[in-house]
């Protein structure tokens, strides 16, 4: 009888625990991690030598915007190739439920963020979505959240007014429905429509049912220039009264003049966890951001849609108003476009040729003023369209990065010329920030990457090299490991990734993509409790 199915010989293993490196073979069988230890086997269907490798456990994203495009993708190939084993859908406030091709305003909002759906695809649940997830066969593990800002617009649509007690309702249910389908949590995006929209107190409410399933509250803040410190306190105060873990999604600093602000936020996150709040946070290792480009417009532009903002934009004297707005900002709303010789554009639905371009080479080249040139990209591609910001400080990366709650992220949007955050966020870690600058020791930055988002989502059977767990596993080359994704070509595998291993069957082998797709659908278990568990149905 064969001992086991796959057998890692010889490797130095980082178990995800953050204890330091050891030597030991992994045998495993049956898609489980059998026998960690230094003992000769004869009898294995499959063997890898690893002597000069490290094996750690397969990284996972805990936040990834890959939502719509594993349909096409289903490979996922920039993640995977990047050690990724779990990915963690629904971000932001959107999620694929409720949604579907009637949600126009949704749909097309959505294009910057997510891609678009494939033709003929359509479901009415997350159950629905996770089953045609599942049968496309995926090459890594998915999960999801559900989002406030799809479950607003299910109810309200694009609309800016204060949720009534019936509405309230009426999306609490729908949070109930997408946590008993298995969503983990509720997501917010308070910076995008019709998110915005909602009060702290609506969310607190929409918290509270998901806090009836076990899950946790996602947030892409408020603010995160002026608006910083108050937007970190609103989702502490969040988690405090709907009694919930908090996850502070890419924690930063946008802007010079609000750097400075980052000294506070992990002052406040730390003394959270001190008074016994569950906070977490994570973030991707870049100066640059990417976001819509709606996002760069006034709030009341927004309301009620792309259509109506597109109308807006058409009214010379509305337009002057916008551009007032952008310029000066407004009390609780921050922008961008005081900026445009740091903001580029990174997709357009029609305007093709402008990706890569800055707004203010285009306001040049057009004789434009950087604003108008703006809304001019918005107009011009029916509102759909994407951008790169550069407003981060190298030294707030280093400094969120040394705390011991906060984990790594992509934040990969997948359309046009991407961030290259898409490609090399892990990559990037390891070889930049652990090998080179010597910020994190490497066995502090895999638990990063492993064991401690496992914990964040409860994903108990994860995240670390030991016998029972699942053999979700990355195998790659300290001394060589980098990221070659750039700005200018975003599109590049990484060196040093050697092996992914997800669920015992070989995705990644020698630095190619195999033919495996041994991927998972997540799904949190439906009993309420105080963590979530997991468990993996609609296997591929």
């Amino acid at each position: 009888m064969t001992e086991f199915d796959l057998l890692i010989k010889g490797g130095r293993i980082v178990s995800g625990t953050g204890n330091p490196w050891f030597r030991a073979d992994v045998g495993i069988s049956d898609g489980r991690m059998r026998y960690i230890g230094r003992k000769s086997h004869e009898d294995t269907r499959k063997e890898i030598s690893t002597q000069r490798l490290i094996i750690a456990p397969g990284f996972i994203d805990t936040h990834s915007h890959y939502m719509f495009q594993v349909l096409k993708d289903p490979a996922c190939e920039p993640l995977v190739r990047q050690g990724i084993t779990t990915a963690l859908f629904g971000q932001d406030g959107f999620s694929a439920f409720p949604i579907h091709r009637a949600d126009e305003n949704l749909l097309k909002y959505l294009v910057g963020l997510e891609g678009e759906i494939p033709l003929g695809l359509e479901w009415r649940s997350l159950r629905e979505y996770f089953a045609i997830i599942s049968s496309s066969r995926t090459a890594i593990n998915l999960a999801t959240l559900v989002g406030h800002g799809s479950v607003r617009e299910a109810v309200k649509g694009f609309s800016h007014s204060k949720a009534d007690q019936r509405e309230l309702e009426a999306m609490a249910e729908l949070v109930r429905a997408a946590m008993k389908d298995g969503a983990f949590g509720i997501s917010t995006g308070l910076v995008y429509p019709p998110g915005m929209f909602g009060s702290t107190e609506e969310i607190i409410e929409l918290s509270k049912a998901a806090r009836e399933f076990g899950g946790i509250y996602v947030s892409h803040i408020r603010g995160e220039g002026k608006n910083l410190i108050a937007a970190v306190t609103e989702a502490i105060r969040i988690g405090k009264e709907a009694k919930l873990p908090v996850h502070i999604s890419h924690h930063k600093a946008l802007g010079q003049a609000n750097w400075g602000k980052i000294r506070e936020t992990i002052k406040i996150l730390e003394e959270s966890r001190k008074s016994g709040l569950e906070v977490t946070a994570d973030q991707y290792p870049y100066t640059a951001g990417s976001t819509m480009f709606t996002a760069l417009v006034p709030p009341w532009l927004l309301e009620g849609g792309l259509s109506k903002m597109l109308r807006r934009l058409s009214d010379p004297k509305l337009r002057l108003r916008a551009k007032r707005d952008c310029e000066n900002g407004l009390p609780d709303w921050e922008t961008y476009a005081d900026i445009p010789k740091n903001i580029v554009v990174s997709y357009c639905k029609v305007t093709k040729s402008i990706e890569g371009k800055t707004v203010e080479e285009l306001s040049k080249t057009r004789g434009r003023d950087p604003t108008m040139t703006l809304f001019d990209i918005l107009t011009e591609n029916d509102g759909m369209a994407s951008c790169i910001v550069f407003h981060q400080d190298e030294k707030n990366i280093r400094r969120i990065m040394q705390t011991s709650f906060t984990n790594f992220c992509t934040d990969g949007l997948a359309t046009g010329k991407p961030h290259p955050r898409l490609y090399g966020t892990f990559p990037r870690v390891l070889g930049r920030y652990v090998r080179e600058r010597n910020v994190l020791p490497l066995e502090e930055a895999v638990r990063k990457m492993t064991s401690l988002p496992a914990q964040r989502l409860g994903l108990q059977d994860r995240g670390i090299i030991a016998p029972g767990m699942v053999a979700d596993i990355v195998i790659f080359n300290s001394t060589t490991v980098l990221d070659k994704s750039t700005y200018d070509n975003p599109t590049q595998f990484p060196d040093g990734i050697e092996h992914v291993i997800v669920s015992g069957k070989l995705v990644v082998e020698n630095s190619n993509l195999t033919r495996e797709r041994p991927g998972s659908v997540l799904l949190r278990s439906d009993e309420s409790a105080k963590r979530p568990h997991t468990t993996a149905l609609l296997s591929n």
